[in-house]
C-alpha cells in the first residue's frame, strides 16, 4: 500500500509540473492602411527641441568638458563663438523671449567670456557661470535645474 501511494504522489506532482501549451494567438485583422497611418500621426508625435533647447545641451556638454580641463588643469582653449547664438536662437515658447531672458542671457555670455580670459581664476568664474544658468532657469524653465548644479565645480 505504501507503494502505491509513494507512486501516486510521484504522478501527481509530475502531472502538476507538466507545462500546458500555450494557446496559438490569432493574427489581428488588417485594417485599412490610411487608417492606421491616420491613427499612428495622432498617437505618436516625435518631439523635437527648439532651437534653443538644443543650443542650450550643446552648451551643456561642452561646459561639461570645460569643467573637466579646469579640474584638470588643462588648458581651456578659447570661448566657443556659437554660444552668442542665445540671443537669437527660437524658444520653445517665442514669449519667453523677453527683458529677463535677454538680461540673463548676457549675463550667462559675459560669465563665459570671463572663463576663457582669467584662466588663472577660471574654477570660480565657471562656478558663477553655472549660477548665471541657474538664475535664468529659477526665473523661466526650472526643469534642468538639478542637472545644471552637477556642473558646479566643488
Amino acid at each position: 500500500m505504501g507503494r502505491f501511494l509513494l507512486v501516486a504522489l510521484c504522478g501527481l506532482v509530475l502531472m502538476g509540473c507538466r507545462q500546458e501549451p500555450k494557446p496559438e494567438v490569432e493574427a489581428p485583422v488588417k485594417k485599412d492602411t490610411a487608417d492606421c497611418t491616420k491613427t499612428a500621426t495622432k498617437a505618436f508625435k516625435m518631439y523635437e527641441l527648439s532651437e534653443m533647447a538644443s543650443l542650450m545641451e550643446r552648451m551643456y556638454a561642452e561646459n561639461s568638458q570645460l569643467k573637466q580641463r579646469i579640474v584638470n588643469g588643462d588648458t581651456l582653449g578659447k570661448f566657443p563663438e556659437y554660444m552668442l547664438k542665445i540671443h537669437s536662437a527660437k524658444l520653445t515658447d517665442e514669449s519667453d523671449n523677453d527683458a529677463f531672458f535677454k538680461e540673463n542671457a548676457a549675463n550667462f555670455i559675459k560669465a563665459q567670456r570671463t572663463i576663457y580670459e582669467d584662466p588663472k581664476t577660471a574654477k570660480q568664474h565657471f562656478n558663477d557661470m553655472v549660477t548665471a544658468c541657474i538664475t535664468c532657469h529659477e526665473g523661466k524653465c526650472g526643469g534642468p535645474i538639478q542637472r545644471i548644479k552637477k556642473l558646479y565645480i566643488k
